[in-house]
């Protein structure tokens, strides 16, 4: 004959089980900031390779003679308005750096990552 559980086997069970409730509690402000770090830096990788592809489309467009103002345009455009030019041209080569500050959407008033490409090519003659 069995005896029927009694209610001193069930205690443990449900004592742990708020505790796995609490610590995941506790966990999650944490993985949110982590989730939200990991976001920012894939958009600041993101906006990194618009800022090689405008840097080299601008180093040949400048290179085969384009005014610098329609190569300033075609960076803007190709990245953010916002986007520092620096371009030098000599009879030599062309040389085009393209740099944007990333900030997070959700943290205006966090600080501004730097991302920055250059590119440079042979000036036609």
């Amino acid at each position: 004959m069995t005896s029927p559980p009694t209610a001193s086997k069930t205690e443990p069970q449900s004592a742990s089980r708020g505790s796995v409730t609490a610590e995941t509690a506790a966990m999650l402000p944490a993985l949110m900031v982590v989730l939200a770090a990991a976001l920012w830096a894939i958009q600041a990788v993101a906006v990194q390779l618009e800022c090689v592809d405008a840097a080299r489309a601008a180093a040949r467009a400048a290179a085969r003679g384009e005014p610098l103002d329609q190569v300033r345009a075609l960076v803007r455009s190709a990245t953010r308005p916002e986007a520092q030019i620096e371009m030098s041209r000599d009879p030599e080569e062309t040389r085009i750096e393209v740099s944007v500050e990333v900030r997070p959407p959700w943290g205006p008033a966090l600080p501004a990552v730097r991302v920055t490409a250059s590119a440079t090519a042979a000036t036609e003659p």
